[in-house]
């Protein structure tokens, strides 16, 4: 079962962020039993030839590589998703209208995604556009990103717009918008509540970011099933600092 289909019918699914421009760290990773990674280009040092190098490991490894473009330009859209991106996530989209444009920019159709048959993701020139469009449609996965309090109040339309199929809810950002630094406060958990039930109605995924695994049951009551768990810089504290405590503890 591919990405996409997996989050179409609201499968538990777990990834991290990638933070580091190292596509070595990709084949770390693909080992690992995650369900995918999301390249970090909107708060990472992510140019676009590094970014490709990455893509291309996803790609030769069969991995599913998500790409968070640093915005909603379409150009930003086409570029990950030409070298090699399974799909993209896209920050601050706080109505209806800019959601609507995402999709179309993900996905091609007039006034969509330009076609390109030469690039990496589409074969390097050797496929039919016929298979090409059939792969887009099939495989492309377009993640939008509720960071402001009108996305959580735009919450069900966003959720409805044909072409987005999950809804990832920002907590550090969005509880910010609230006046509070803590994720886990009651309007930053009630927020998630809503935008998962609109996600539910209208058959879409509902996503979240997690610090590490200690709030997934309190997540999943809430309906979220995807989730973007630390980084891999996070992940490597976090063992580094475990392996310290174990061996450091006093006898």
């Amino acid at each position: 079962m591919s990405l996409r289909q997996q989050v179409a019918a609201g499968k538990p699914l777990v990834g991290t962020f990638l933070k580091t421009p190292a596509y070595e760290l990709i084949e770390v990773l693909a080992k690992s039993g995650l369900d995918f990674l999301v390249i970090d280009g909107e708060h990472a040092p992510f140019d676009r030839a590094r970014l490709d190098h990455c893509l291309a490991m996803g790609r030769a490894l069969d991995f599913p590589l998500l790409v968070r473009v640093a915005n909603a330009e379409p150009s930003s859209i086409l570029q990950a998703l030409d070298s090699g991106a399974i799909g993209v996530v896209v920050p601050h989209v706080d109505s209806v209208e800019k959601a609507t444009s995402i999709a179309k920019s993900a996905r091609f159709g007039h006034g969509g995604r330009g076609f390109a048959g030469s690039t990496r993701w589409a074969g390097f020139a050797t496929r039919k556009a016929d298979d090409i469009l059939a792969q887009s449609a099939a495989e492309t996965v377009v993640i939008v990103q509720i960071e402001e309090p009108e996305g959580v109040e735009a919450a069900t339309g966003i959720a409805a717009v044909d072409g987005v199929d999950a809804l990832f809810v920002g907590p550090a950002d969005l509880g910010i918008c609230y006046g509070t630094t803590d994720p886990n406060s009651d309007v930053v958990r009630n927020a998630m509540r809503v935008v998962s039930e609109a996600c539910k109605a209208h058959g879409k995924s509902s996503m979240t970011f997690a610090a590490n695994t200690s709030t997934f049951d309190e997540l999943a009551q809430l309906g979220i099933n995807m989730f973007c768990v630390s980084s891999e810089q996070g992940l490597m504290l976090q063992a580094a600092r475990a392996l310290c405590a174990d061996l450091k503890q006093e006898p």
